[in-house]
């Protein structure tokens, strides 16, 4: 057996998250603490109590989501379970690399929360949106994109390749929509807007990007124990980029996860377990590769499921 870890994104969160593990997990319930302390957000109430309009927000979601996948990835160390690889959609890259030993918890959590102000702070004031494309291959979606910009004078870029016909396209407001309707024309089965609060993975993040550059020179980063696969190569970094220059990049270019995903099968990863909230990363991991046996990890019963089935697989 050969065990991937792939940590969840932005817009899995829900307000309840992580209130059984906290209640029943000393370890986890230290690491929400502590991250309390070192963000001076109250962690707990956003999580536990919400209200949802407020956990959704980038500043606040982000060092939330990085605080509860890096201690559910602790709880699973504890156990004996740890990943040959990992990866995380966007902003859970930073517990993967959290998990392979780029940095420490405390530094995780304080990243996640300098970045989810600097990706604010970024298109503060600007329109924008981000919608699904379901049932178009990329060449067309890259077309419709294009062209919506020209006709827009906007931005209108692919955020997200997900898996096979999903992918997701962000921008200024107006030429996502512009895009949208372009995507219809051109055969796709479904365009779904998204309740998110910036256009992520597109070139209007430049300035958070620049932000974090700033702030990865204040940053210690350690060698990885496991191989990490970066959201914006699609795979580890064979060619020595580094992770402050990738993480840079990543806030501002696609997320590649099917392709992340598929290298992670070519590599002979044949388990992965989704920790989060939510079971996104899992259905996308089963329309991608079928060969992969998949769970995810987010309450206190998928937990103990997963430990279970991981140790009755290595018997």
């Amino acid at each position: 057996m050969k065990l991937g870890f792939l940590f969840a994104g932005q817009g899995a969160q829900f307000v309840g998250m992580g209130r059984d593990l906290y209640e029943t997990q000393p370890l986890f319930r230290a690491r929400i603490d502590r991250a309390a302390e070192v963000t001076g957000l109250d962690i707990t109430s956003l999580c536990f109590d919400g209200p949802e309009e407020t956990l959704a927000m980038t500043r606040y979601t982000q060092p939330c989501m990085v605080a509860f996948e890096a201690a559910l990835a602790e709880l699973l160390a504890q156990a004996g379970i740890r990943p040959d690889a990992a990866a995380g959609l966007s902003l859970g890259e930073y517990a993967a690399l959290c998990c392979a030993g780029a940095f420490d918890f405390e530094e995780a959590v304080r990243l996640a929360a300098f970045r989810g102000r600097a990706m604010e702070q970024a298109v503060a004031g600007r329109p924008s949106g981000m919608a699904v494309v379901l049932g178009l291959d990329r060449e067309t979606l890259a077309r419709v994109c294009a062209d919506a910009a020209a006709v827009s004078g906007g931005v209108a870029e692919i955020a997200n390749y997900n898996c096979p016909g999903q992918m997701a396209i962000a921008g200024d407001d107006a030429a996502v929509k512009a895009a949208c309707e372009g995507a219809k024309a051109a055969g796709a089965k479904r365009c779904l807007p998204l309740k998110v609060s910036g256009p992520f993975h597109t070139s209007l993040m430049a300035p958070a990007g620049d932000a974090l550059r700033a702030r990865f020179e204040q940053t210690s980063f350690a060698p990885l124990r496991c191989p990490v696969y970066f959201n914006c190569l699609g795979g580890p970094d064979e060619t020595g980029i580094g992770v402050p220059a990738l993480l840079e990049r990543q806030v501002q270019t696609s997320v590649y996860m099917e392709d992340i995903i598929r290298r992670m099968a070519a590599d002979g990863i044949d388990h992965i377990l989704e920790i989060g909230p939510g079971k996104t990363l899992a259905g996308l991991v089963r329309k991608t590769e079928k060969g992969i046996a998949v769970r995810s990890v987010g309450t206190a019963e998928e937990l103990a499921a997963a430990i279970d089935w991981l140790k009755g697989e290595t018997e």
